[in-house]
């Protein structure tokens, strides 16, 4: 794990190269919706610093496959958060070239940044890749790798950037080269786009279908992300050497590795006026509730399928616990309000009253009950307290939430109050880390989205909205 002066050193490092094109670079942001207000991007200004050659910024938004839509529109509301959060920290005009969202994982959005890339960039200058530790910067340099923005050849030369849930794992400037897009180029990929577009579910491969339903499984937004430009092969001829596959009784199979999966390069030709993609290692954020968890405990708490909303109706003198890392306490209000908890679906919700509360997290903290943190009294040792913090809103309506509760990066509680309702709540989170009353809330329609109120409790059932695949025409349409 790398310092986050250090990792600031590294990144500025890299930015400080004289532009080799006589451009400076264009710095592809890479923001988790879910974490606005990202606590990175303020520091991105600082980062680039005065002797950094004149560079432009698109800031892609990531991981919104993760999120359900609360009602029409939601992705345009999305990115106006978006763009208001790069407003604040002082992105705008000509330095701003666009905000796209995306999901690196499940492929939503890709193409369409690709395809925003090549028309206002081209091959202007080099690309580096920035972001937070987990905002799935290294998922999106793999999917630009394996793409039409990839030289075609360049995937099989260059090893992918390591995917991981630990912040700081990627420690080392891996790059490919961008293709050109020519004026032939586009029009054979645009060609791509539009046939594929006028497929159905019902016309794909059984490999395609596979694919596909394993990522609505996912992700709420899906997309194909393909290549119009293949490597061609200089034969389709299978060497075989049957006196290097044979082995005698008496001896080990030869290792055969080392002869026939040389590492291919490239040659000085092809890369001489290569402009490059470049990925950063992540820069760590401070105040993180991720920062104190082991890697076990973080990949519970980092969602890797699409979030369910859970849904609690509580009076006042109710509690509400994320795990054991975060905590709700209704304090002062006349009417029931209503809680909606985003988070990974892995990590446990438990409602009990004010009373029983500092028992109950006493009793199951670092327990299966309340599951994260992990290890017992021994883990519990070294684990901050959780320390509160007072948040008075007022309704808006019994459909519309009025604040999000984020809790650190362990995910949020939406709240939903009758109109001109005052609450009076104490929200807790461990010691050191960051709690965000974020107004307006990310989705503010999130508690329509519930099945029945589950009889004698607070909860309501549970219900998972479709999924949207964006590059697909509906079965049945013409």
């Amino acid at each position: 794990r790398l310092p986050p002066d250090e990792h600031r050193h590294v990144v500025s490092a890299a930015l400080r190269r004289p532009p080799r094109h006589g451009r400076g670079p264009l710095l592809l942001y890479v923001l988790d919706v879910m974490e606005l207000p990202d606590p990175v991007l303020p520091q991105l200004l600082a980062l680039l610093g005065p002797d950094v050659p004149a560079a432009a910024v698109l800031v892609v938004g990531n991981k919104v496959d993760l999120l359900p839509a609360d009602c029409r529109g939601h992705l345009g509301r999305l990115r106006q958060r978006v763009a208001a959060a790069c407003a604040r920290a002082g992105l705008r005009g000509a330095a701003l070239v666009d905000i796209r969202l995306v999901s690196a994982k499940t492929g939503f959005g890709v193409e369409g940044l690709i395809s925003r890339l090549q028309r206002s960039w081209k091959c202007a200058g080099d690309v580096y890749l920035l972001g937070a530790t987990n905002s799935g910067k290294s998922t999106l340099f793999n999917a630009l790798l394996c793409s039409d923005y990839c030289k075609s050849r360049a995937p099989d030369v260059i090893d992918r950037a390591t995917v991981s849930p630990w912040p700081g794992t990627t420690l080392n400037l891996l790059k490919f080269p961008i293709i050109n897009p020519t004026c032939d180029r586009i029009f054979r990929r645009q060609e791509r786009l539009k046939e594929e577009a006028t497929k159905t579910e019902d016309q794909l491969s059984n490999e395609e279908k596979r694919h596909l339903n394993q990522l609505k499984k996912q992700g709420y937004l899906v997309g194909e992300v393909g290549r119009t430009f293949q490597q061609q092969k200089s034969s389709s001829e299978i060497d075989f050497d049957p006196d290097m596959l044979s082995y005698s009784m008496d001896e080990d199979p030869r290792d055969l590795s080392k002869n026939h999966e040389e590492m291919e390069e490239f040659t000085h030709n092809e890369v001489k006026d290569a402009r490059w993609c470049f990925d950063t290692p992540g820069i760590v954020k401070e105040d993180c509730v991720l920062n104190l968890l082991t890697e076990k405990e973080v990949k519970l708490v980092l969602p890797s399928h699409a979030i369910v909303p859970r849904t609690f109706i509580l009076k006042p003198g109710m509690v509400l616990f994320l795990a054991a890392l975060g905590r709700i306490d209704y304090l002062e209000g006349e009417k029931p309000a209503w809680f909606s908890v985003l988070a990974s679906n892995l990590l446990p919700v438990h409602v009990t009253t004010l009373s029983n509360a500092d028992a109950v997290y006493e009793k199951h903290t670092a327990q299966e009950f309340l599951k994260v943190p992990m290890g017992g009294e021994e883990r519990m040792k070294e684990f901050p307290p959780l320390v509160p913090q007072d948040i008075t809103l007022r309704g808006i309506d019994t459909t519309e939430a009025i604040a999000d509760i984020k809790l650190s990066s362990a995910g949020w509680v939406a709240v939903t109050a009758h109109a001109e309702e005052e609450l009076l709540l104490r929200a807790y989170t461990p010691k050191g880390t960051a709690l965000v009353v974020r107004e307006p809330p990310l989705l503010p329609y999130i508690s329509s989205i519930r099945g029945a109120r589950i009889p004698g409790t607070p909860a309501y059932r549970t219900k998972k909205p479709p999924s949207f695949v964006e590059n697909l025409r509906t079965s049945g349409s013409r």
